[in-house]
């Protein structure tokens, strides 16, 4: 195999274990704002901030993770995992809620948000 072939081969394999572990990551975060939710009543502006915050720490952990890997182009691969990220945030929601109608005006600002924080991850790599 030549070495153009392998500069184009994406590590698949590598860009879900980075989508994996950043749900992980999600999934602990929102399990500690839960327990502090129930143990100081926090308000709900407070628990809006605090999951904008979680999507952008995931999405920036997939970002840096995989701009650290794939050395050339960081921003763009930090960009897919972002990308890739709020595609499975959106799948789950609709599975859950059934229909687009739900998901309002935080459907394109929770989009950005999954993007630029895997963006920047990534450029940060």
């Amino acid at each position: 195999m030549d070495k153009g072939n392998a500069e184009r081969n994406v590590p698949v394999l590598f860009l879900l274990k980075s989508l994996l572990f950043s749900y992980i990551l999600t999934a602990i975060c929102l399990l500690i704002m839960a327990f502090l939710l129930y143990k100081f009543g926090l308000t709900e502006k407070v628990v809006s901030i605090a999951i904008i915050v979680i999507y952008v720490a995931a999405t920036f952990f997939a970002g840096f993770v995989t701009g650290r890997k794939m050395q050339n182009r960081k921003f763009l691969w930090g960009l897919l995992m972002g990308g890739l990220y709020f595609l499975v945030l959106l799948a789950v929601s609709l599975m859950v809620n059934g229909n687009v109608g739900d998901l309002g005006n935080s459907f394109l600002t929770t989009m950005v948000l999954c993007a630029g924080g895997g963006m920047l991850g990534g450029m940060l790599s």
